[in-house]
């Protein structure tokens, strides 16, 4: 937990961040929020210089850009800690390795030790050694067994804290690999999670077809009933476009923009999908916590596009984009194509 001086310290750097953001037409998105709150930060060089070099010959930072710094320099750390996690469990697992060899070394000696120390007891029965010479034998034997109990002892201890390490290990591994490819704020996959998808569905060569979705007038909704409002909406829209099985995968885009990954399905199908979507959102009444007022004007524009493997991602992901544009000027609440 922030201590009160760290809280005032964010405090102070978001209050820094959020003009610079405005002035320089970033939109507010958590994954804008991080980057630029870094940059006022001043904790990586690297990032402000690009930033600067981008501010100068530009005057702005355009959203491809944005995005592309995100990905380097905050989201790239992400993975460094899932790196991290996975070099300590090769370090445990090497350790506990070394203690089972050591064990199973001392295993076989205590077992050729038996198999002397029972010749012994033999020869020592068949030539009648004294009292003293048997117990000499028995006591080296239980002085071995000592030292392999010993040895079990510590290979126990070794496991039981080792699964201990490991439950630990795999919980922090399972939260940091869910918040590496989840947006936050909608639960939903982000925006890196749609960047190695798509690529992993035109690598492997399956058939998709692709879904961009905007909701409509968000910045008003924003302006008339507060950014928590909005936050709202945004997980409202999410989980109504989500589905209850596995068919397709939902992804925050950007901003109030999702995306949804339709593989095996043709354009005709999927335009269908998107304008069940589309109706379903249109009946969402959200309440407004303030006033307890229930809005009903929630719609959203879809833009439907059938990958062509002739075509680069870009001008694919260019077509939905322009179809989606479309769909904002011919009214909004539609799905194009028609």
């Amino acid at each position: 937990m922030m201590n009160e001086e760290e809280s005032k310290k964010v405090q102070l750097n978001f209050k820094k961040a959020i003009p610079l953001m405005v002035k320089n037409g970033v939109s507010p998105s958590p994954q804008n929020y991080a980057l630029w709150y870094t940059y006022v930060e001043n904790s990586d060089p690297d990032l402000n210089q690009e930033i600067d070099d981008t501010l100068d010959s530009l005057g702005h930072c355009p959203p491809t850009i944005n995005d592309e710094l995100y990905q380097r320099y905050i989201a790239s750390k992400s993975e460094a800690d899932l790196k991290s996690l996975r070099k300590n469990i090769e370090v445990m697992l090497q350790e506990l390795s070394s203690s089972m060899t050591d064990v199973s070394n001392d295993t076989q000696s205590f077992s050729q030790l038996m198999d002397k120390s029972f010749s012994q007891l033999e020869k020592a029965d068949r030539e009648k050694l004294s009292l003293d010479e048997v117990m000499f034998l028995v006591r080296q034997l239980i002085s071995e067994s000592k030292e392999i109990r010993h040895s079990a002892h510590f290979l126990n201890s070794s496991l039981s804290s080792a699964s201990e390490e490991i439950n630990k290990l795999k919980e922090q591994l399972s939260s940091l690999q869910h918040s590496a490819l989840t947006d936050a704020l909608t639960g939903v996959g982000n925006r890196r999670a749609f960047d190695q998808d798509i690529l992993t569905f035109i690598q492997t060569e399956v058939p998709f077809s692709l879904i961009i979705l905007d909701i409509d007038h968000f910045k008003q909704l924003n302006d008339n009933y507060g950014h928590l409002f909005g936050d709202s909406v945004l997980k409202v829209v999410a989980k109504r476009v989500s589905p209850s099985e596995n068919g397709y995968q939902v992804y925050r885009y950007g901003g109030e923009e999702f995306a949804i990954i339709v593989p095996n399905k043709k354009l005709r199908s999927t335009r269908q999908l998107a304008d069940t979507l589309r109706r379903s959102i249109e009946k969402l009444r959200i309440k407004d916590r303030k006033s307890g007022q229930l809005v009903s004007n929630v719609t959203a524009s879809f833009g439907v596009t059938e990958y062509d493997a002739s075509l680069s991602l870009a001008v694919n992901i260019g077509k939905a984009d322009e179809l989606l544009y479309q769909a904002k000027t011919l009214g909004r609440n539609r799905v194009m194509p028609l």
